[in-house]
């Protein structure tokens, strides 16, 4: 019985490349939007409870009235 032979010739890929995307459990996702939500609403609270410490012992009152009406979204529950 003849043995066959294979013969492979690899001739590069001319076309656009596909780009495989793998796809993030859906509990990973929201722990990770959650996580940076709750940094984000820290940070931009602190950096306006310094400001408006910062009116106060200038004793800006425009300033203080204005500052104290955005923090107030912060404090509400």
């Amino acid at each position: 019985m003849k043995q066959e032979k294979l013969m492979y010739r690899f001739y590069r890929y001319e076309g656009k490349t596909l780009q495989a995307k793998r796809k993030i459990p859906f509990e990973i996702e929201l722990t990770a939007r959650l996580l940076l939500d709750e940094l984000c609403f820290n940070w931009n609270k602190n950096k306006l409870e310094s400001e408006i410490n910062d009116s106060i012992e200038t004793r800006n009152e425009d300033e203080f009235i204005k500052l104290s009406e955005l923090f107030k979204q912060y404090v509400w529950e």
